[in-house]
């Protein structure tokens, strides 16, 4: 799922993923939150994710609260993707700091890990404070639901290495792709990043590719549509120019099976 307010008669700017009028499904979206826990109520086994929610239209500690609950009412099924948002009819409409939306992005997300981590919980940021806590109830899933930052520029992928557990883009040209995950792999190999292991690129509807594969390959990977013929992305032909899917980039890493 993705995250709209509303669809401005005139919106200010562009969407930033891909130029031009907004995509039609912006019209009219459920909220996430409200929405995946629908499906939690009336699922099983099924992953439920959104990308992205807003961070500028929360209170961190207030959205790890209610991430928490979602993952405990969910069994431990959520994904949790994230950004800075780019709408600026939205932003100024939900009352969003305009300044340094980057260091209150990091800072946000340090707030949903401290919170989400083991208790007592305390944090002393610029702008948020959590007085020392306990914050309950806990996600199921330990040390939380897997959490990515969506966007395209350079901060939002360093974000992503470092605060995050992964990157999530979506909504973007095909031809773009490739070139997005090569500047993800570029991000990975900075020696002076702090991260906790190597990144799994995942392609729209295919399989994890491996850390041997050249990065550059994967913008020729197919993409798997609902109810369509499976096309390469280096044959134009029939495929729009950009088609409502995601690829998924996270560290690699052990995640503990629910029952264990």
């Amino acid at each position: 799922m993705f995250q709209r307010l509303f669809y401005p008669v005139a919106p200010r700017n562009e969407y930033y993923g891909a130029p031009g009028p907004w995509p039609e499904p912006f019209r009219s979206a459920l909220d996430p939150i409200v929405a995946l826990t629908w499906a939690a109520a009336h699922t099983r086994t099924i992953r439920l994710g959104v990308s992205v929610l807003i961070m500028p239209f929360y209170q961190p500690l207030v959205l790890a609260k209610q991430l928490a609950t979602l993952d405990v009412m969910a069994g431990g099924r959520l994904d949790v993707g994230v950004g800075i948002g780019w709408s600026l009819d939205e932003l100024e409409a939900t009352g969003a700091p305009a300044d340094r939306r980057g260091a209150r992005a990091d800072e946000f997300l340090e707030v949903l890990r401290a919170a989400w981590d083991d208790d007592p919980v305390e944090f002393a940021g610029e702008f948020y404070r959590i007085p020392r806590s306990y914050v309950r109830p806990k996600p199921v899933q330990r040390p939380r639901p897997r959490l990515l930052v969506g966007g395209y520029s350079e901060p939002v992928l360093r974000r992503a290495a470092t605060l995050a557990d992964g990157y999530t883009g979506g909504n973007i040209p095909l031809a773009d792709l490739g070139g997005v995950l090569v500047r993800v792999r570029r991000v990975e190999l900075e020696p002076a990043l702090e991260r906790v292991g190597p990144f799994l690129a995942v392609g729209p509807g295919a399989r994890p590719v491996g850390r041997g594969q050249p990065v550059e390959e994967l913008g020729r990977r197919r993409v798997h549509r609902p109810h369509a013929v499976e096309r390469g992305l280096d044959r134009a032909d029939g495929v729009p120019e950009t088609l409502p899917v995601y690829l998924l980039v996270e560290r690699r890493q052990e995640r503990p099976i629910l029952g264990e």
